[in-house]
């Protein structure tokens, strides 16, 4: 089940859903719209290895936006910090973003209960395309838990993106074993 405006603001009141900066204009009937925070960053190198450490150079957007071309993996870091307790986060892009021809993330549109960070987007585009910090590039869709939760994915040791930030995160596959 999704929830409702109603009930995402009767979530913040009870504190399970935490959104900083909050704005009444960006609750949608059943989502919450999220920006593109002002930072953007891409791999130092053009090909990428699952097992190692792919460094990442971050760099601000300039208040003339910057243009993403085709065949580049951009990470982006939502204006959004969000704190999800009780409930299962989805981001998804809004269909003005796609219109655009602008992908916000390869597979990584879910979220754990207990996420509590920005969200890195993995942008990536059909044509070039100019976008700006702080325009509006996804939206926060709700759903509801079916069961107890044993660990919450802040509380998790294991956990690899818990720590809080401004900026774009790499992928961090190469902690895992395999």
């Amino acid at each position: 089940m999704i929830l409702s405006d109603k009930r995402i603001l009767e979530e913040i009141d009870k504190g399970t859903i935490i959104i900083e900066p909050f704005k009444a204009e960006c609750l949608g009937t059943n989502s919450y719209d999220v920006h593109l925070g002002k930072y953007l960053a891409t791999y130092k190198d053009r090909i990428l290895d699952a097992k190692a450490h792919n460094k990442i150079d971050h760099f601000e957007i300039p208040k003339e936006g910057y243009v993403l071309h085709p065949g580049t993996l951009y990470l982006g870091v939502t204006l959004e910090y969000t704190e999800t307790h009780a409930h299962i986060p989805f981001l998804e892009g809004k269909s003005s973003t796609g219109r655009l021809g602008i992908d916000i993330h390869a597979t990584a549109g879910k979220g754990d209960v207990g996420f509590c960070n920005t969200w890195t987007l993995e942008i990536s585009c059909a044509q070039p395309v100019r976008i700006y910090a702080g325009m509006p590039i996804g939206q926060l869709i709700y759903f509801t838990v079916e069961g107890d939760i044993q660990t919450m994915y802040n509380t998790k040791n294991n956990a690899k993106y818990n720590n809080k930030t401004t900026k774009p995160v790499e992928s961090m596959m190469w902690k895992n074993k395999f």
